[in-house]
């Protein structure tokens, strides 16, 4: 999967992805609406008003944008429904052939973190068959409990071919209460990275590995070092727009190819209709301030790496 992800990039030229993110509050009002006339005030009515907005997106943005990260939290807030309207998304982000990265940030060990890699990325064996639950083709990995944590994860990414994102340096301001804690006179967030390298050599696809790393826009010095020291990870970029992250500070994360980061936005793009610059689009519109407001970071990325 760490091939077709680097293949539809070039072929975009697109190091972008969104992230599916929504809030019952991003959704404009017209489509809450007619999934509380259809199913009430209830769970089902917001996890239908949720489907219907991410529909709405994902059409719009299918040909200029190569992935989608969905963030399974802003589903299972709905409970079950929620979690129905998240595999529609992923179902239907597959059907137009975009990559799709589940933010689940899972990590436990053994056979739990088995169960996790099963469910997302992976297959369960019910009877005499074998059947992809979630059927994302990335997931992001929270290291903290270390190789018993990993090794599940990077087992199922040998056997299916797709790929996981480990937590590194993360994006959100306190981040560095643990992840820059000096540990033999280096940060901790080195030495995850240096793991992450390790654990990566086992799972190389052409050129980089399905074994890759989160790595925030807000700490570009540190996405500059951690660069150097995974040069063969593929690179999640959290963090612009919405968190303060510019395209500008985002070079150092890419390759001499050009390769090796994909930069994510969410509420930047998913709520796009709802910011000053696309006010334009109005609500019924959405899809399409979104799509613009794609364009423009695509173009603001590019800028930077070259």
């Amino acid at each position: 999967m760490i091939n077709k992800l680097t293949d539809k990039i070039t072929k975009t030229g697109a190091p972008v992805v969104v992230g599916l993110d929504p809030m019952l509050s991003y959704v404009p009002e017209h489509i809450v609406k007619k999934a509380f006339e259809e199913f009430g005030e209830t769970l089902e009515g917001a996890a239908e008003a949720i489907w219907q907005y991410n529909k709405g997106i994902v059409d719009a943005i299918c040909d200029i944008v190569p992935a989608v990260k969905p963030q399974i939290a802003m589903y299972e807030q709905f409970g079950i429904e929620g979690l129905k309207a998240f595999k529609k998304t992923v179902d239907y982000c597959k059907s137009k052939d975009m990559v799709v990265i589940g933010d689940v940030k899972r990590g436990d060990i053994g056979s739990t973190s088995a169960a996790y890699a099963v469910g997302h990325i992976g297959r369960v064996k019910v009877g005499g068959q074998s059947i992809a639950p979630f059927d994302e083709d990335f997931i992001t990995v929270n290291p903290y409990l270390g190789t018993d944590g990993i090794k599940p994860f990077t087992d199922v990414c040998k056997e299916e071919k797709k790929g996981i994102f480990i937590l590194v340096k993360t994006s959100n301001p306190s981040s560095g209460e643990f992840q820059d804690r000096l540990i033999e006179g280096r940060p901790l967030y080195e030495h995850v990275g240096e793991q992450v390298a390790k654990w990566g050599e086992e799972c190389m696809g052409n050129g980089y590995s399905y074994v890759g790393a989160v790595v925030g826009a807000t700490y570009p010095e540190q996405g500059r070092l951690l660069r150097k020291i995974m040069p063969k990870a593929f690179i999640l970029v959290p963090g612009y727009g919405a968190q303060g992250g510019k395209g500008k500070d985002l070079a150092d994360y890419f390759n001499a190819d050009g390769l090796g980061a994909i930069v994510n936005s969410s509420r930047g793009i998913i709520c796009a209709y709802k910011q000053e610059e696309y006010a334009k689009f109005g609500a019924e519109g959405y899809a399409d301030a979104s799509r613009q407001a794609a364009i423009d970071m695509i173009n603001d990325i590019n800028s930077a790496r070259g």
